[in-house]
């Protein structure tokens, strides 16, 4: 068996997934089917699920930057797996699609860990494609970084295969409903100077340079106190997705706060207080 839970015949891409941890806490997780502009198959998407709760559950890791190898971010769901789906019924016996299981919880979605909030910062390093399901993908990041000549789009528009992994629910929370209306009706490709304006991406920089900066956005966000950053991502996503009213999400933000209050921010305010940081003199990284 391999490690992902399947038998090591059925495993011929063994690096479909490509994970790097650092010691300073980054890991990196990189998409590399170049065959298959990085689409995700089955077993790929068990993989890549795997990578990020591995990453949320590994203390030593504090940031992840999720990454497309050759030049895409990803194409969205192969395709070339729809073909496959009479096939077990059957008695197919390969790796399993997991288009008959209904959302519970966190479980595996069909391109691997779309229905996931995971509980540690993830920057989004597109390149040239990310679209249906790539473009889904995308969205688990909190933010993305664009190279110039990417494109953002809703591409399965074309082929009858509707969004099912998160797309209709992140990005209308993303860029707002009309805009992604636009995007998920239309089908319309949305190139990176577009998409920054509409806040889908939050940094464009030239071609080849988005696995770099996102790198370099990772290393600012390991340098702060990482239980308040931390719960204010949390209270940030529980207002946009859980919160039953304002009242609600008020009482999540200040109960989830004041349980970093007795530790990181007195220590913080003892080192502003000492003179750290006063009049805005502080390092961008973070570092006072």
């Amino acid at each position: 068996m391999s490690s992902n839970g399947y038998p090591s015949s059925f495993d011929t891409e063994p690096n479909a997934v490509q994970v790097i941890k650092t010691t300073e806490g980054i890991t990196t997780i990189t998409m590399n089917r170049k065959h298959r502009r990085n689409a995700i198959d089955g077993l790929t998407g068990k993989k890549l699920t795997d990578a990020l709760l591995d990453f949320e559950n590994d203390p030593s890791q504090k940031a992840c930057v999720l990454y497309g190898a050759n030049g895409t971010f990803c194409a969205g769901f192969d395709l070339h797996e729809v073909a496959k789906f009479e096939e077990q019924k059957a008695g197919y016996s390969g790796p399993r699609i997991a288009q008959n299981e209904r959302v519970e919880g966190r479980n595996i979605g069909p391109i691997g860990p779309s229905r996931m909030q995971i509980r540690k910062p993830i920057i989004s390093a597109v390149s040239g494609y990310a679209v249906a399901g790539g473009l889904e993908l995308s969205l688990l990041g909190d933010i993305r970084v664009a190279e110039e000549d990417a494109i953002f789009g809703v591409f399965c528009r074309r082929w009858g295969v509707p969004l099912i992994d998160g797309g209709t629910v992140r990005l209308q929370a993303i860029i707002g409903l009309g805009r992604a209306l636009d995007m998920i009706l239309t089908g319309r490709g949305v190139g990176a100077k577009e998409a920054f304006t509409m806040g889908l991406a939050n940094y464009v920089v030239p071609t080849g340079k988005a696995l770099e900066e996102a790198t370099k956005i990772a290393r600012r966000l390991i340098t702060f106190p990482q239980g308040c950053m931390n719960a204010d991502r949390t209270s940030t996503y529980y207002a946009v997705y859980n919160a039953t009213s304002f009242e609600d999400a008020l009482s999540y933000e200040y109960d989830n706060g004041m349980q970093v209050i007795t530790s990181e921010s007195v220590q913080g305010a003892a080192k502003f207080s000492a003179g750290a940081g006063r009049h805005g003199k502080f390092d961008f990284d973070g570092k006072l």
